[in-house]
């Protein structure tokens, strides 16, 4: 018998199209592991066991399910993003226990496309920090279960990493996507601002949060990407020669990277060159201001989320975030340090086609209770390993990390890929360079 655990999404789709498989028993495999494992990782605050099997059911029943790109594909849903008939709670005991009305726009599209929703992922409250944990659960990387996923779609990360599901659905605002998938091993891709359909929680973050995939290849995050965004990623027949930078500094002042992320970099370059692109070394010129310009949004998105919520029911960290942001809300609602980051960086890359850099400073920190320690642990913990994707964030620009080395434990290192607006194509497909000349390892050997 045939096993469908561990398989990419492009294989199952193609095997459910083809009738050599069933949604059902895809997806009835696929819950048999979350059942063993979970318990281990803690990727899910809700699994949908009898829900998924029926729309495995549905599925399967369609006519024309040779049209659909990921017929049968399980996938896992960010517990920020609506699911009809299921609660969205956001990681807080603040938030309401009603049932959603209506699936939210994205996840419309992966059910429209033949995929089966079997449950909603943890994510720290309100999705404000690098690690995930709370009173809903604590997510482990499962590379490493004593260190956290990541955040804040540290539950989804984990659920693939772990092949629990062999893609899911996360949103970025300040790193969401590429933090969990550097410490997980996973491919992710953060579009620009208007790829996809955002519409997460109030405002996106004053735009600055997107929706985008997490997958075990390049393949499979290009899959995903294209069903939501409602636009194929067409590869090109013959990719251009790129002007690639290279650059190992933290666009934060005062935050350096560590040892297993510039080697990472480094052998990344190696790989680009041998694959005959045009690399050189290359700091984009960051602004000292850049860290005020990141808290000040950081906090002042939180403080809209949490409107209209008992502080009673939030935990300490979030109530300080919250409450900080408030004195920043009107000035970064103007978005005028957004424009002039923007306006400085342009020239960069104008010249450059991808920067390539690293995608952490350092390894996640230990899977503890975060979320009952202070505002400041917190902050300084996750400012010292993950300084490196906010900036992409503030510009609305694409970004990607990459799995590529490892660090001593045998959990993965990653690098990121960044580019101008409309590059998401250019992003992926130096993606899948890295990915033929390197591949990487898919799931962690949990079993």
């Amino acid at each position: 018998m045939t096993s469908w655990v561990g398989r990419t999404a492009a294989e199952i789709a193609a095997a459910v199209r083809e009738k050599r498989a069933t949604p059902r028993e895809v997806v009835a495999e696929h819950l048999a592991r979350i059942e063993k494992l979970d318990g281990r990782v803690g990727a899910f605050r809700l699994v949908r066991t009898e829900a998924a099997l029926a729309e495995a059911d549905e599925v399967g029943s369609r006519g024309g399910l040779g049209e659909l790109p990921l017929a049968g594909v399980p996938v896992a849903v960010k517990d920020n993003l609506a699911v009809r008939g299921e609660t969205n709670r956001v990681g807080s005991a603040a938030t309401p226990d009603t049932p959603a009305a209506a699936d939210h726009e994205v996840v419309a599209r992966l059910r429209a496309a033949g995929a089966v929703v079997v449950g909603l992922t943890n994510v720290p409250e309100l999705c404000v920090f690098g690690t995930t944990e709370g009173v809903h659960g604590t997510s482990r990387n499962p590379w490493d279960t004593s260190r956290t996923a990541g955040g804040s779609s540290g539950g989804s990360a984990a659920a693939v990493a772990a092949g629990l599901v062999p893609v899911a659905l996360g949103n970025d605002g300040m790193g969401s996507l590429r933090i969990p998938a550097a410490n997980c091993g996973l491919v992710t891709l953060k579009p620009g601002s208007g790829v996809v359909p955002a519409g997460i929680s109030d405002g996106d973050w004053f735009g600055m949060s997107e929706n985008g995939p997490l997958a075990t290849t390049v393949e499979d995050a290009r899959l995903l990407l294209s069903v939501i965004a409602g636009t194929e990623f067409v590869r090109r027949d013959a990719p251009a020669t790129l002007d690639v930078a290279v650059s190992l500094r933290s666009p934060l002042a005062g935050v350096s990277v560590s040892a297993p992320y510039t080697n990472a970099v480094r052998e990344a370059a190696g790989l680009l060159i041998k694959a005959g692109h045009q690399v050189r070394r290359a700091d984009p010129p960051y602004p000292l201001s850049l860290g005020m310009t990141s808290l000040a949004t950081w906090t002042a998105g939180t403080s809209v989320d949490a409107q209209g919520l008992d502080p009673r029911l939030l935990a300490r960290r979030t109530r300080v975030h919250a409450a900080i942001g408030r004195r920043f809300v009107k000035g970064v609602r103007k978005g005028r340090a957004r424009q002039e980051l923007r306006a400085r960086l342009e020239p960069f890359f104008a010249e450059h086609d991808v920067l390539l850099m690293p995608a952490l400073a350092r390894r996640s920190p230990k899977a503890e209770a975060w979320h009952e320690r202070g505002w400041l642990r917190n902050v300084l913990v996750n400012t010292a390993y993950s300084p490196l994707t906010p900036p992409w964030n503030l510009t609305g620009w694409p970004a990607m990390s990459v799995p590529l080395g490892t660090l001593p434990s045998g959990a993965p290192t990653a690098v990121q890929l960044v580019a101008r607006p409309g590059s998401e194509t250019v992003l992926l497909e130096v993606a899948e360079e890295l990915e033929r000349r390197q591949p990487w390892r898919r799931t962690a050997p949990l079993d």
